[in-house]
């Protein structure tokens, strides 16, 4: 027994040293208060999980940086950057003003959505481009049946990266074609998060065979050893195809069968994707090159992959993608900066709802200023305690006017902002704290009235398939379930 009572006592004197070292950490590092005092709760909550789960996911690598995004950027200037990068580049120093005159003489509600362009542009290196042709996919059956036609007819290159690839009847679909392709000559690259795609940790005979087919493929962060890894809370949220340099995609449909409707508990699965055909699918694949770089190690940066495109499309869009690599938390600032110049409405769909205070402030105020305010949520949880915690938010959104409707046909994981008929984005990004400072996520920004109608159609459509949340109702909810909420809430800083 004294053996064991001093192991006890020795063990109590290194974690207490070990936890007032980690509080001194946390104050240092500057954080937002409301996360510094979520951390400590969780300490005294829990003092030995909080601990171990502070070790793996709350240490800042933002100001570490995982890596040199300015660096990388450098390297890939001094490799020749080709005459199209060029062009971006002097569309941003150079060109930028004259054009945006132009489409501000050609378009009287350009000047509302110049301060966005401007913004993305500094912070998010994001060139706006012209000529873009952007289709909207509404459910995995339309993304897939569009993705699998063009993989098919891949003449050059095929780049994916997708946060969950699972081995399923479409993952297997993907995978057969990917070997085909590979088989025909085609160069693939295949990159995944290694903990988005943890299912395949034990089913490795998923790869490897695309491997077998001289296919590339990379995890991003891997994870040898998943609970002892500081970087295991950073994660590669980004879903990226890029076919022959000027066919992409990007949004919220990662591959898997669930988001083909064939999950039990979700069932009818809505999602927003879009295919984008033009000079923005340049700024997807180098966003997939940097990745790739970053995972892999190998700089592919090549004339070769961003073709030369005579597209002439009319949508204007910016790809914008942001991380905890970045400067600026671009999405971030790009959702306060839409969302506090509207006008007329403000329009979420977001599978997830837990908002900084500048956001959360920034609705109150635009519903308390007469804007119509709605956001569509999921009416069925995948994440109890995040759900939970969303949940608690609308409360605020409620009493300022807004409306909240809880979406009934299936499950909703659209990330979809409308502002006005001047502002659209779709994309990876939820409306959380996590997309917004920890994931790397990507974003399309479009200023076309005809993209932006067809998306407030969808939304129309999907509040008919919902049911609205009203305030009574909200406030006289069972007293367990606001203790639950609030509970949940005390944890959004660091979910």
């Amino acid at each position: 027994m004294d053996i064991i009572d001093s192991l006890l006592w020795v063990f109590g004197i290194v974690f207490t040293i070990s936890a007032v070292l980690v509080s001194i950490v946390i104050f240092l590092e500057n954080r937002d208060p409301s996360k510094t005092i979520a951390w400590l709760l969780l300490f005294v909550l829990f003092p030995l999980g909080g601990f171990i789960i502070y070790l793996l996911c709350g240490q800042n690598i933002r100001k570490k940086k995982i890596f040199k995004t300015q660096k990388i950027f450098s390297e890939i200037k001094a490799t020749r950057l080709f005459k199209s990068l060029k062009e971006f580049e002097n569309l941003i120093l150079v060109e930028k003003q004259a054009i945006m005159e132009n489409l501000i003489f050609n378009d009287l509600n350009m000047d509302n959505k110049k301060r966005v362009i401007n913004l993305l542009l500094n912070t998010g290196r994001a060139p706006f481009t012209l000529n873009n042709k952007v289709q909207i996919l509404t459910n995995g059956e339309q993304k897939f049946n569009q993705l699998l036609k063009d993989l098919k007819n891949a003449k050059h290159h095929i780049h994916i990266e997708y946060y969950i690839i699972k081995e399923c009847e479409i993952g297997n679909k993907i995978k057969d074609i990917l070997i085909q392709k590979s088989k025909e000559g085609i160069k693939v690259r295949v990159l995944y998060d290694d903990v988005g795609c943890w299912r395949l940790w034990f089913r490795r005979s998923f790869f490897n065979e695309m491997r077998n087919a001289n296919i590339e493929i990379y995890p991003f962060l891997p994870s040898y050893f998943p609970f002892f890894n500081r970087k295991v809370n950073y994660r590669n949220h980004r879903k990226i195809a890029v076919i022959d340099g000027n066919i992409g995609y990007t949004g919220g449909i990662n591959i898997g069968d669930e988001y083909l409707g064939k999950n039990k508990k979700f069932g009818f699965w809505r999602d927003t994707h879009m295919k984008i055909e033009g000079e923005s699918v340049y700024m997807l694949q180098l966003t997939f090159l940097l990745d790739w770089y970053f995972a892999s190690k190998k700089r592919v940066f090549d004339e070769k992959y961003f073709p030369s495109i005579s597209y002439k499309g009319d949508s204007i869009v910016q790809i914008v993608a942001s991380g905890p690599d970045s400067d600026w938390e671009a999405i971030h600032q790009a959702y306060f900066a839409a969302i506090s110049q509207a006008k007329k409405r403000i329009y979420i769909q977001t599978p997830y709802f837990i908002p900084d205070e500048s956001i959360l402030m920034a609705l109150k105020t635009a519903a308390l200023s007469g804007i119509d305010v709605r956001i569509i949520f999921p009416g069925i949880a995948d994440h109890k305690i995040v759900y939970l915690a969303s949940l608690s938010y609308f409360e605020d959104i409620l009493k300022s006017g807004g409306k909240v409707y809880l979406y009934k046909k299936g499950f909703i994981h659209s990330k979809v902002l409308l502002i006005d008929d001047d502002i659209a984005s779709v994309g990876t990004a939820n409306m959380d704290l996590r997309s917004f400072m920890i994931n790397f996520e990507i974003n399309g920004f479009i200023y076309d009235k005809k993209v932006i109608k067809r998306l407030e159609k969808d939304f129309i459509q999907d509040i008919k398939d919902s049911e609205e949340i009203k305030l009574v109702e909200y406030l006289n909810r069972p007293i367990i379930q606001k203790i639950k909420e609030s509970a949940a809430r005390l944890f959004s800083p660091i979910l």
